[in-house]
């Protein structure tokens, strides 16, 4: 079924780190405690071909329960789970975003994309080389940690901005990230759209200069400016190379109407253009997802192998080189549209069945007067990292698909009300819980920040915090260790990626 050429999805509905532990390749994380949040936008079509998998532990049959309830046709689940799958004979990973890390490394394999490492970076800064180091990450990521002097040009926006930040020939150009892809893949994008400077990428980013013993920046804000005329004109000169040579296919209106109207494919409509961009104004129905991060997590905005997708950008030139790393991937139907639009704002996500019944909810002012009589058990569903930023005090940490376990283990002291980032999770926990008069916080967590409510950051800590992968750099314990062992992993994908076989990937 992942060789066919048929649309599938397949849908892992264990917790992320779990799910991180040991996975089918092609697998998204979708995990049943968010199951109704998340699965609407990343699988939309309710006839898509499904396969559930799980550990064999009842995980599975759940969702499907949800899902066929929601109208999904097309349901099955893996026999005997990822250990069978394993028994088979197939291959397992770990991690995140696999198929996108282990196309960054078969791309370095493929092109010779060049690099450095952070001593030699290091050796020509201090002899005043003639360069620029560009940060290929999201502006947040930049923010917490950069190599000194870089400039943040997220992936897809590199060609269109770099003929501003380096337009001189004789410059060379440094690309990093935090630890590879982003860097193989943004320098890789320079050189093919024959940009005349020296391009090289950062071996191991953020990680490889700290690993090295050298001290990254904190807090920095310097961002690439807007594409002057001149930029914009050789960086579109560029796309339509790029388009050329990799069959990038452009459309109109008239041919995303056909799509929206093709009751037997899946069509994503992603505008890959700035955040701020998207949130000024874009096409209705169009989600956005950075360019950079398409290519860097496909598998968190594409959840159905085999669809359409549809790139949006009014300049065209970060659709196009989005679309020619998709299209290398093994995406075949990838299309650019020039366009923008005035819808503005993230649109809501949609949720799967009936909202949280309106009955059960309590208002935060009257929870907040039962927390300070300390007559009331509040249990806390939010992801673990938001949980540990502030929660209501006294509040325990629990994973929702986990509750029929959990309650067990909490003492319970009057009331019990459930909550949430915005009380959606909360509200569907409490219509499911055969508890007598459970209730949920309306509004959730910020419901309480709005009402100017404290938060406290002391745990009570229900379940172990399983619904999170944290990142190398967040990890307790040796984090030089943890950046180490994560690149290691990264290199160690082609070879698994090859004894896998079920990728497409060509350059």
């Amino acid at each position: 079924m992942l060789i066919d050429g048929r649309e599938i999805a397949l849908i892992d509905v264990r917790e992320e780190l779990i799910f991180s532990r040991s996975h089918l390749l092609w697998a998204r994380s979708v995990p049943l405690s968010r199951l109704e949040l998340r699965f609407a936008q990343l699988v939309p079509r309710r006839n898509t071909r499904i396969v559930l998998c799980d550990e064999a532990d009842g995980l599975a049959e759940r969702a499907a329960t949800v899902l066929a309830a929601a109208g999904y046709t097309d349901l099955s689940i893996l026999d005997g789970g990822i250990a069978a799958w394993e028994r088979a004979g197939f291959e397992l990973f770990s991690g995140v975003n696999v198929p996108s890390k282990a196309f960054g490394e078969h791309v370095e394999h493929a092109c010779r994309t060049p690099s450095i490492s952070a001593e030699e970076l290091a050796a020509m800064m201090r002899s005043g080389t003639d360069m620029v180091v560009v940060d290929s990450r999201p502006f947040d990521e930049f923010q917490r940690v950069s190599i000194p002097t870089a400039t943040n040009v997220p992936g897809a926006e590199l060609v269109l901005r770099i003929h501003d930040i380096a337009p001189s020939p004789d410059t060379t150009i440094v690309v990093n990230c935090a630890g590879r892809t982003r860097s193989i893949i943004g320098a890789q994008s320079l050189i093919n759209a024959g940009i005349p400077n020296k391009v090289v990428a950062l071996r191991n980013g953020t990680m490889g200069w700290t690993l090295a013993g050298f001290s990254p920046d904190s807090g920095k804000t310097r961002r690439a400016p807007e594409p002057s005329a001149r930029g914009l004109a050789r960086a579109k000169a560029a796309a339509d190379r790029i388009a050329k040579r990799f069959g990038v296919m452009r459309i109109g209106f008239d041919a995303l109407a056909s799509f929206r109207g093709d009751a037997t494919r899946t069509l994503y409509l992603l505008d890959v253009r700035d955040p701020a961009e998207y949130l000024a104004g874009h096409l209705p129905g169009a989600l956005s997802a950075p360019g950079g991060q398409l290519v860097q997590a496909t598998d968190h905005y594409v959840g159905t192998l085999g669809a359409r997708i549809v790139l949006v950008d009014d300049k065209e030139v970060r659709a196009i080189m989005t679309a020619s790393w998709l299209r290398q991937m093994g995406w075949r139907d990838v299309f650019v549209l020039a366009a923008s639009g005035e819808e503005k704002g993230r649109p809501p996500t949609p949720l799967l069945g009936p909202g949280p019944p309106a009955a059960r909810a309590i208002e935060a002012q009257e929870l907040s007067g039962l927390v300070a009589k300390d007559h009331v058990t509040v249990i806390d569903l939010s992801l673990s990292a938001a949980y540990r930023r502030g929660h209501i005090p006294g509040a325990w940490f629990a994973v929702r698909s986990r509750l029929a376990q959990t309650l067990g283990r909490i003492p319970m002291n009057g009331a019990l009300v459930f909550t949430s980032e915005d009380g959606t999770l909360a509200g569907l926990a409490a219509g499911e819980t055969p508890v007598p008069a459970v209730r949920y916080l309306r509004g959730g967590n910020a419901a309480w920040q709005a009402a100017g409510l404290p938060f406290s950051t002391e745990p009570r800590m229900a379940d172990e915090p399983v619904d999170y992968w944290p990142k190398p750099y967040e990890r307790a314990g040796n984090t030089k260790a943890a950046m180490e062992e994560y690149l290691n992993w990264e290199v160690d994908l082609l070879p698994r990626i090859a004894r896998d076989g079920t990728a497409r990937f060509g350059i």
